[in-house]
This record gives C-alpha cells, sequence and structure tokens, in this order.
C-alpha cells in the first residue's frame, strides 16, 4: 500500500502539496491543516508513550492502537470526496464507528477506579500525564480545524471522524489522571495566586 522510495521530491517547494488522490492544494488549505493537526497528535502521543510506566501496558498497547488510528484518520482526511458521497469503509479508509466505540470502552475502563473531580485538572503531574495533556491540546486544535472543514462549502467530512477526534481528547484527558492515580491530580484553586 505505502512505498516510499524518495523521501524529498521537490514538489512542495512552490507551497503546494499533493493530496492522496494527486490533487494539488496549499500547503495551508484547511484539508492539509486538519490531516497536519492529526499528525502533530500522533506524533505527541508517541512521545508520551515514551513517558510510560512499563506497568502501564496495557494503556501504552491502548495508545498504540490509536497511533494507528490516527493513521487510518490521516488517509481518510488526505483523501477527499464529494459532499453527499456515499461512504463504504470496505473499500474505503475511513475511521469507523467500532473504533469510536473502542475509545469509549477504553476511557470507561481507565475512569473506572478514578476519583470524581471537583475541581478542573492542571496539566502535569508525572512526566507521562504532563505529555498525554500535551497530546490532548493539539487534539482538540485538531479538532477544531476538523470542523472548520467539516463546514466548508465543497469539502466532506465523515461525522465519525469527528466523532473519534472528539472521544480522542476525552480519552486523553482521562489517561492522564490515570497515570497520575498515584500521585494524585494537579488540581486548579481558583483565584489561589491572587
Amino acid at each position: 500500500m505505502v512505498k516510499l522510495d524518495k523521501i524529498y521530491t521537490r514538489g512542495g517547494d512552490k507551497g503546494a502539496t499533493s493530496l492522496a488522490d494527486g490533487a494539488r492544494r496549499p500547503k495551508d488549505d484547511i484539508r492539509v491543516e486538519a490531516y497536519g493537526a492529526i499528525d502533530e497528535t500522533n506524533a505527541a502521543i508517541g512521545v508520551a508513550r515514551l513517558a510510560i510506566d512499563a506497568r502501564d501496558a496495557a494503556l501504552d498497547a491502548m495508545l498504540e492502537r490509536i497511533q494507528n488510528d490516527l493513521f487510518d484518520l490521516g488517509a481518510e482526511l488526505a483523501t477527499p470526496l464529494a459532499p453527499g458521497t456515499q461512504v463504504d469503509p470496505a473499500t474505503r479508509l475511513v475511521v469507523t464507528q467500532a473504533q469510536v466505540e473502542r475509545l469509549e470502552k477504553e476511557i470507561d475502563a481507565l475512569n473506572a477506579d478514578l476519583s470524581p473531580l471537583r475541581s478542573f485538572v492542571l496539566p502535569g503531574g508525572t512526566p507521562a500525564a504532563a505529555y498525554l495533556h500535551l497530546a490532548r491540546t493539539i487534539s482538540r486544535r485538531a479538532e477544531r480545524v476538523m470542523v472548520t472543514l467539516a463546514a466548508t462549502e465543497g469539502e466532506h467530512l465523515e461525522p465519525t471522524a469527528l466523532a473519534y477526534v472528539n472521544r480522542l481528547s476525552d480519552f486523553l484527558f482521562v489517561a492522564s489522571r490515570y497515570v497520575n492515580r498515584e500521585k494524585g491530580d494537579v488540581l486548579w484553586k481558583p483565584g489561589a495566586t491572587r
């Protein structure tokens, strides 16, 4: 499916890039911004995985699956369809409802033994939690760009793609709390620094 013989092509030297269907778009095109933000999210998750403790192997496996999902999502975003097109997941690489549901189950599993929150959480605690929060904020930006893409005339975005990235930021939030479970959440103290 993927074959990379040469890394540089000089094709983007003038500020345009090719989508998966061969169409050329400016590098600041909303579709390119969308899959670029998903790529950034994936890279941030990769950094977070470096800080995951060995005893959290199940979480690391979840994050690895998510990284693969994000490549699927990037491929989906890099392959535009006309609005109103019916998509068949059997013949086109798209994020599926099953992937969204898997994230929901994993969120519930990680959250099961965490104490209810009584305040907002500050990003931090353990290095893994801080990196997961960073990935969460990048995924939220990716979601905002995807919302703009979906609202752009002439563009199409499957609803499951938006649902997935929305669930992803929830997953990353809960995962950050999960890796802080022994140390405890770092909580916001409203007005404490005035």
